[in-house]
């Protein structure tokens, strides 16, 4: 099972989402581009995407959807090793100390179901989204 987190704030500040995708097994490009139109139907344009270093963010076939999606996604890569500038590596902590914090699952539905739980508090505090963001020190 593998999980992506999405964060997305409004330019003016005036608004943050968290949006949550589950899979069984491993995201590849293929995934993400579904991910991605998904996304798509959520956000409006234009969007930049921050995206750290996975190679399934890096491949040719993700490289020639990203381009024909240049209308309304722009793509901002970080810089190698440098999670401390990736606001969902916030959100994945924050559910580590809480709702995943000594959880030993039986299932990967239990997991799962532990890990929207968390999605859904932090849903619920604006507050919590934007502290992501500020603790990379990236502006919008």
């Amino acid at each position: 099972m593998s999980m992506a987190g999405i964060l997305a704030y409004r330019p003016d500040g005036s608004r943050a989402r968290v949006l949550f995708h589950v899979r069984p097994g491993a995201y590849n490009d293929e995934a993400l581009i579904e991910v991605l139109r998904h996304l798509r139907r959520h956000l409006r344009g234009p969007v930049t995407l921050v995206w750290d270093g996975l190679p399934s963010h890096r491949s040719n076939l993700m490289r020639a959807f990203l381009q024909d999606q240049r209308s309304w996604l722009r793509v901002q890569p970080l810089p190698a090793y440098a999670p401390d500038l990736n606001p969902v590596e916030g959100l994945w902590a924050n559910l580590k100390g809480a709702e995943l914090a000594n959880f030993c699952a039986d299932t990967t539905g239990e997991c799962i179901d532990a890990a929207r739980k968390g999605v859904e508090r932090v849903r619920g505090d604006a507050a919590l989204a934007f502290a992501f963001l500020r603790q990379t020190g990236l502006l919008l």
